[in-house]
């Protein structure tokens, strides 16, 4: 067997191994792969020459009650979400999760919430073989290049976005103002996963312009009770969409009481 014969054979076997630990990964944590979808980097009208993009694989929002120091027993979503980078070279990335109530006004940025990460994690990842990330360690280091995936398998950071959605218990629940738990429609806006940004004209005479940012649209509705831990209640509604999208001013139910 020449040199060049024993090379491709050995890259097969290694590709195979590969495989094989992927996918005992996976079988390992079947319970929590339901509504696992992918969206690609696609290109968009508004890019200039040098923006790259993520390809991005997420589960719909899950739910998960869990006691946070000071806060008490919360109701927290999450979301768990994988980034793939097909763009030739290691990439730096910030991501942002602006989670906005279509049903009642409301914008939540995911929180940096480390035991109720700590809980995700035993759910999701209880071998540790993911080495699931928030946003902030997402930033710490660039994503790695992938080669097309008929070459190899990809090599995809994880990560969680995590949101406080209010009270566990319905006695504490405050009455006079809708939190995230009630919402019935909802859109997560996902930045920092490309380059692309551009400059629009100022919405008034005097004003600096508005930058806009390349950004990842998801939208979801939820049936159930507000106090339900059922994940399976939040759908997605296809599709996803890249758009172009300036950030939003923050909206909790802490800012609405206090500007009552």
């Amino acid at each position: 067997m020449s040199n060049a014969m024993l090379r491709t054979c050995l890259g097969a076997i290694l590709f195979s191994l590969a495989g094989l630990v992927y996918l005992t990964s996976v079988q390992a944590q079947g319970q929590t792969t339901f509504n696992e979808r992918e969206v690609k980097s696609q290109p968009s009208g508004l890019d200039k020459l040098d923006v790259w993009g993520m390809d991005v694989r997420f589960k719909d929002p899950r739910i998960i009650k869990v006691k946070l120091p000071v806060r008490g027993e919360r109701i927290c979503w999450y979301m768990w979400y994988q980034v793939i980078n097909y763009s030739g070279k290691p990439r730096d990335v910030s991501p942002s999760f602006e989670l906005v109530t279509l049903d009642h006004p409301g914008i939540y940025r995911d929180e940096i919430l480390i035991t109720a990460e700590e809980a995700i994690k035993k759910i999701e990842d209880p071998t540790g073989y993911q080495g699931i990330k928030n946003t902030v360690k997402m930033a710490e280091l660039p994503v790695p290049a992938s080669r097309p995936p008929d070459e190899a398998f990809p090599r995809a950071v994880t990560g969680i976005a995590i949101w406080d959605a209010g009270p566990a218990d319905p006695e504490k629940r405050d009455p006079k103002h809708k939190e995230l738990s009630d919402t019935t429609r909802f859109s997560i806006f996902v930045r920092g996963l490309s380059n692309g940004f551009v400059e629009v004209d100022a919405p008034a005479p005097g004003l600096p312009p508005i930058t806009q940012y390349k950004t990842l649209q998801l939208n979801f509705k939820r049936t159930g009770d507000r106090f339900s831990t059922d994940s399976r209640n939040i759908e997605f509604v296809s599709p996803a969409q890249w758009i172009y999208r300036s950030a939003a001013r923050t909206i909790s139910p802490v800012d609405k009481k206090e500007n009552k």
